[in-house]
């Protein structure tokens, strides 16, 4: 039961349901061989594949430590935070194996506090733009989503059919020198210029919030309420085994409001993923009325559908056709080794204009110099 403690702290969702499952399976699996332990817990404990790298480094440690309770009481001494990397693979699973405890309190007989003076040391915010979503702790979680809302996204602006008047414009304004002539009683007048009108072009996301992906979705998302909120004509999807227009609840202006809407609207919130069958629906329904005027197109997933590739690659190319600039921003990349091996990944990767990474601030902030 400690052991689910732990995992469930650490991220990993666990019900009494499951608990009193290990409870009556164990005994049956048999417990004289670790493996068998490991095996059986894995099986009624984790839900996706990603939590399995968690999971097995949360067992390592919990059942094999020999020093963890000393390594609790180290936690009470006096330490300075610094540049030592983590032992473990997320800050969640420190948080629940090695929990912090109260500093007791100073009494009069004791000596002086010490102080440590951290000028000219690392910016925990520059700290931040590195880690990844998946394994930031809360206190993280927290500062990163601050950061996150204050993000800027300089999309170019794209030149219009329409002009607007302009001394140095390049075209005559026929019209108008016309109607200036007209008022001065056909006396020679200066001749009107005018140039072609610019503005940013429809910015349309499609988020996945599958169980792969809903915790880099969610900080995505706050980065998309400030863009929101900053711009116009701008058009959110989220889709797991469906599709879902979130645009109007973004538009709220408190983030935390605006996210409970969403999530209110959102009926398959991590859950399975169908990236055909709602690409399908986005490009018969929604991409003839929000994809003209040049409008660019953001694809947030992990490639990893369930659908046949065939039909996932014909719903690529329908999408690529119909708007200006796709990409396609992938958590994926975070791995040096990362190969579209796939079949879904390998069907789509073809038809996008740019292929980057999403996983840190770091990769939010770059995502502006991919843009144009």
């Amino acid at each position: 039961m400690h052991f689910a403690r732990v995992l469930r702290a650490s991220g990993i969702a666990i019900g009494t349901d499951k608990v009193m499952d290990a409870v009556r399976a164990l005994p049956v699996a048999g417990l004289e061989r670790r493996a068998d332990w490991h095996a059986t817990l894995s099986a009624l404990f984790l839900t996706r594949h990603e939590q399995q790298a968690l999971f097995d480094e949360a067992f390592e440690r919990f059942w094999r430590d020999p020093a963890i309770e000393e390594r609790m009481r180290a936690l009470l001494l006096p330490r300075v935070q610094g540049r030592t990397p983590r032992a473990d693979g997320g800050g969640r699973l420190a948080e629940a194996l090695y929990p912090e405890l109260p500093a007791p309190s100073r009494t009069l007989d004791e000596g002086p506090e010490i102080t440590v003076d951290a000028a000219l040391t690392f910016s925990p915010s520059e700290r931040l733009r590195t880690i990844d979503f998946e394994k930031m702790t809360a206190e993280e979680w927290a500062a990163a989503r601050r950061l996150a809302s204050r993000l800027n996204l300089p999309v170019p602006e794209a030149r219009t059919r329409r002009f607007r008047r302009s001394e140095r414009g390049t075209a005559i304004d026929l019209a108008a020198t016309m109607r200036r002539m007209a008022r001065d009683g056909g006396e020679i007048t200066r001749v009107a210029r005018r140039v072609r009108y610019s503005r940013p072009p429809p910015l349309v996301v499609l988020c996945d919030v599958s169980g792969s992906m809903h915790r880099y979705t969610r900080m995505f998302l706050h980065f998309l309420h400030a863009l929101t909120r900053d711009r116009e004509r701008v058009s959110t999807f989220v889709f797991g085994t469906r599709l879902t227009n979130v645009t109007r609840p973004l538009r709220d202006r408190d983030v935390d409001e605006a996210l409970a809407k969403v999530s209110a609207a959102v009926t398959d919130w991590a859950g399975g993923t169908r990236i055909a069958a709602s690409l399908r629906e986005f490009n018969f329904r929604w991409a003839r009325r929000l994809l003209a005027q040049n409008a660019c197109v953001m694809l947030v997933t992990d490639g990893l559908d369930r659908d046949d590739a065939a039909g996932l690659a014909d719903e690529m190319a329908r999408l690529h056709r119909s708007c200006r600039r796709l990409l396609w921003l992938n958590p994926l990349l975070r791995y040096e080794g990362f190969q579209p091996q796939a079949s879904g990944i390998a069907s789509m990767l073809p038809h996008v204009d740019a292929f980057l990474p999403m996983h840190n601030l770091a990769s939010l902030e770059d995502l502006a110099a991919q843009w144009s």
